[in-house]
């Protein structure tokens, strides 16, 4: 199994629900929920269980939880 850690900028509340690598690397991310109750969080997960390809479990955001910058792990295969 390998780590990939992605540095991210979450834009909650946004007409649509993308997830784009910028230039420098780092990766942002437009999601439709609001940031209220965790629903901005669990549709991050999604997404980007999704651009890797793998399974909802193997995301994790390991620090940001409650800021518009996080860091977020994701375990592939």
């Amino acid at each position: 199994m390998a780590t990939t850690t992605l540095q991210l900028k979450a834009k909650p509340g946004s007409s649509r629900s993308e997830l784009v690598q910028e230039a420098d690397g780092t990766w942002t991310a437009w999601l439709k929920s609001p940031p209220v109750d965790g629903k901005a969080n669990a549709e991050l997960v999604a997404l980007v269980a999704k651009r890797f390809d793998c399974a909802k479990s193997s995301v994790s955001i390991h620090s940001g939880g409650g800021s518009r910058f996080k860091r977020v792990k994701v375990e592939t295969r």
